[in-house]
């Protein structure tokens, strides 16, 4: 009977990771297959360049009025238009042979993903009851590594019994699927689109929502300060990711062989450490799930800096991915309990902006770096820089003030079994 009520507690939890998942698989698919098209069609290395530039394009386009949006509106329902729009948006690219159409068409997905993360991440405050919120988020991290570890995978056994265009269909219907089970979901919002004829959206609506946000970071220092210096070190983590071949080929003279295994290392880094994080969830604190995870994210980037050999930085590869897994479960479990979803969209996206513009302008200046350091310096640098903003995160959460916030978790995760 206990197992009964369970497994009944969990139907809608299991049901949207599933639609996670395969959508989340069909993501690869997707950019692994649009890569190769693009190359075919133009043999242009810039061309990729752009498809890649597109969606931090997108989110900086988007994030600013997309908070407004999405509080105001049915959650689930905004969910499912989103992936049935992306679906069907991609099932138009193989047909196209202008490579215009075809970055306009991505830009445009990439917006709809880009409001998608946000209502998602809502959504799923809203459904998961607290006590389940820690085991749930270790789940999600472990089929968002499974599309990781999978959906290449599954890329190139599509491109063995068909074409990369093929490829790109299998992923618009994936969308698609995700959006189907995703309208199986419940109804949690009482108030429809009809909110959003009341409140236009308009220069003025957002000006106010941005005030709402600036005064709840304002009431909620201790919140905000935890929200920034763990995204700040994601930052830090896209701005050093993009020398990664870079320092693989250059630093570690390794082979494309070799330099392939060792993103699979990292894959399977995130897997395993999901799986622990999923059957051993209950045991762990919050606290020391985001302060210990992005203290060991960042050894992990600084053993991977300093390597001078393939085994070294294999090492360094798996201890930041593995951590990763956990420190995120953390930071999603406490951004979870402590951002009220009300204005949850609205903080999501609006600092989502701010998070864009950072890694673009990271991104940027490593890159520029390289003209002055070398490499490996830079590398160096930015494994530093991260260190330094976990231990100051370690520290916020070790603070007499923080102790309540992570206890209330606790309390509200152990309340019920």
């Amino acid at each position: 009977m206990e197992n009964n009520k369970k497994l009944i507690s969990w139907k809608n939890p299991l049901l949207l990771l599933f639609g996670i998942g395969v959508s989340n698989i069909g993501d690869w698919i997707y950019l692994i297959a649009l890569n190769l098209i693009i190359l075919d069609m133009t043999k242009s290395v810039m061309a990729i360049s752009i498809l890649y530039v597109l969606k931090p394009l997108a989110t900086l386009l988007t994030n600013l009025w997309a908070g407004s949006l999405i509080d105001r509106m049915n959650k689930r329902n905004l969910m499912v238009i989103l992936d049935v729009l992306r679906g069907l948006l991609i099932l138009l690219l193989p047909s196209i042979s202008s490579l215009y159409l075809i970055f306009g068409i991505v830009f445009i997905v990439n917006m709809a993903s880009s409001i998608f993360y946000p209502t998602s991440i809502t959504y799923i405050t809203k459904l998961i009851p607290k006590d389940m919120r820690l085991r749930f988020n270790a789940l999600r991290s472990l089929v968002q590594s499974g599309g990781f570890l999978t959906g290449p995978a599954i890329a190139g056994l599509l491109f063995m019994i068909g074409t990369p265009k093929f490829a790109i269909y299998i992923n618009a219907l994936s969308f698609i699927i995700s959006g189907i089970l995703t309208a199986c979901l419940p109804n949690l919002d009482e108030l429809i689109v009809q909110n959003v004829k009341k409140e236009k959206l308009t220069f003025r609506l957002i000006k106010k929502d941005f005030t709402e946000v600036l005064r709840f970071s304002r009431k909620s220092s201790y919140v905000m300060t935890i929200y920034f210096l763990f995204n700040g070190l994601l930052v830090l983590t896209a701005g050093v990711d993009s020398l990664e071949a870079v320092f693989s080929k250059t630093v570690l003279h390794l082979s494309n062989t070799e330099y392939g295994i060792l993103v699979s290392i990292a894959g399977a880094g995130i897997g395993i450490g999901a799986i622990i994080n999923t059957f051993f969830s209950k045991q762990f604190q919050t606290s020391w799930l985001l302060g210990i995870g992005t203290i060991f994210v960042s050894i992990g980037y600084i053993i991977y800096s300093y390597s001078n050999t393939f085994s070294i930085a294999a090492l360094g590869f798996f201890i930041l991915s593995f951590s990763l897994s956990f420190a995120n479960t953390g930071f999603d479990t406490f951004y979870q309990s402590n951002v009220n979803t009300n204005i949850m969209g609205r903080v999501g996206s609006i600092y989502g902006f701010v998070e864009a513009v950072l890694v673009i302008s990271t991104t940027i200046l490593i890159g520029l770096s390289t003209h002055f350091i070398t490499v490996k310096i830079s590398v160096i640098t930015g494994s530093l820089m991260m260190l330094f903003l976990a231990l100051l995160l370690g520290g916020f959460i070790l603070r007499p003030s923080g102790d309540s916030y992570f206890r209330i978790i606790e309390y509200k995760l152990n309340s019920t079994d």
